[in-house]
């Protein structure tokens, strides 16, 4: 599995890079703003992509939706991520095109597998 993580910390994005890819997703970009994670995304056709709700002065509701309109055909698997307890986002989060959101401190390969898992819809 392929992922992209949009976060502007270096160091999340190390530590996430690393966790990952022990638990098999290859992480093949990592962006740190909304310009950066469309040229991203739209060159590497991640998977999955990863995107922080707060991202300095940007806000990762708004790449989500950027995300969401550049690609044609089936909606792209994203997964809201934050250092915020979902409680404080979660209306906009409901509101969201992403699939899921994860707190950092609970990323893992398996969440990410579990929530593309439950977003499979039954009978395929």
């Amino acid at each position: 599995m392929q992922c992209l993580i949009v976060d502007d910390n270096d160091h999340f994005l190390t530590a996430a890079r690393d966790l990952l890819e022990r638990e098999d997703i290859t992480v093949v970009g990592v962006a740190s703003t909304s310009a950066e994670a469309l040229r991203r995304f739209r060159e590497l056709h991640p998977d999955v992509t990863l995107v922080d709700i707060v991202l300095g002065s940007e806000w990762g509701f708004d790449i989500v939706r950027r995300l969401v309109g550049a690609e044609r055909g089936q909606p792209p698997a994203i997964i809201l991520i934050s250092t915020y307890a979902e409680k404080d986002f979660s209306d906009l989060i409901a509101a969201s095109p992403a699939l899921a959101f994860l707190p950092k401190s609970g990323l893992s390969g398996t969440a990410i597998r579990e929530v593309l898992e439950a977003s499979v819809p039954r009978g395929r």
